[in-house]
């Protein structure tokens, strides 16, 4: 396939700045964000910015990109972009590659990048189309297990890193009613299950693999849900502790928990970021 067009911002030779919230949890550590151009991966390159990480964001669109970098230099960090699938092998692995060449090494990856896949036939098991289960399980599995194996070799060998994968409150806790992609939710359990076996088998190297469980969030990908006035009323149910969507930034805040050194005998864990979702019922 056609190599996509890559393009760089870096901000100056420095690690990025402090940022508001004074420590910098991540001060000269590399961090790649897979789904970085829009919502949860955005949030959280300038969130990881302005602790210090050197950040590297990945995607399809170079324009969604593009401006997410321009909102780390906007906080004073550094940002490089490169596009490419998720789901695509020869995109992953060139990814990676040049962030390797690049930096010397990644200590932190944080995979965000999924798909709802409705408008590809996801839904309930008995109207669920091939190309629905084949679309949501390429990107949302097969594209966090390939980002992964793309990383682990290099932090092997330093017997250092951290891996956050983003799964789902519906991989724990379904909602037959308004939920009803079924492709979807076994997506978000699979990527637990890896993520939980992943953590046991690496924790020898020194590397943590741990999962955020995000409720529902504010980000382009749930505009179906936030343009629908009975899902915004059934937060108030099952999101009761603001009784309202979530945001981008407290996915992202909870991702940095993960990756700093603040969790460092942390793995294996599933963090639910969900206003009370898992607990209400």
């Amino acid at each position: 396939m056609e190599t996509p067009q890559r393009r760089s911002f870096v901000k100056g030779p420095d690690d990025g700045a402090a940022g508001p919230m004074g420590e910098r949890q991540l001060a000269g550590k590399v961090a790649v964000i897979v789904g970085g151009g829009t919502g949860i991966g955005r949030a959280a390159a300038v969130l990881f910015a302005r602790h210090g990480a050197r950040v590297h964001v990945v995607a399809r669109t170079e324009s969604n990109l593009a401006e997410t970098c321009r909102l780390v230099e906007q906080a004073g960090g550094s940002c490089v972009y490169e596009v490419g699938d998720v789901s695509c092998r020869d995109d992953v692995e060139r990814v990676f590659r040049n962030v390797e060449r690049r930096e010397g090494r990644i200590d932190v990856l944080f995979n965000v990048a999924g798909i709802s896949g409705r408008r590809y036939g996801d839904g309930p098991v008995h109207e669920l189309t091939d190309e629905g289960w084949d679309k949501v399980m390429d990107v949302n599995v097969k594209g966090m297990f390939m980002c992964c194996r793309a990383v682990l070799p290099g932090m092997m060998q330093r017997r250092s890193g951290s891996i956050i994968n983003t799964s789902s409150v519906l991989g724990l806790s379904p909602s037959a009613e308004h939920f009803g992609t079924h492709a979807y939710a076994a997506s978000k359990g699979a990527i637990i299950s890896m993520s939980r076996a992943m953590a046991a088998y690496y924790a020898p190297y020194g590397i943590r693999v741990n999962v955020v469980a995000p409720g529902l969030i504010r980000t382009p990908m749930s505009k179906r849900a936030q343009s629908d006035p009975r899902i915004v009323g059934l937060m108030k149910v099952k999101q009761p502790l603001t009784g309202d969507l979530g945001e981008a930034e407290d996915v992202a805040s909870a991702a940095l928990y993960l990756a700093g050194d603040g969790a460092k005998f942390v793995t294996g864990v599933v963090l639910p970021v969900d206003g009370g979702w898992l607990v209400s019922g």
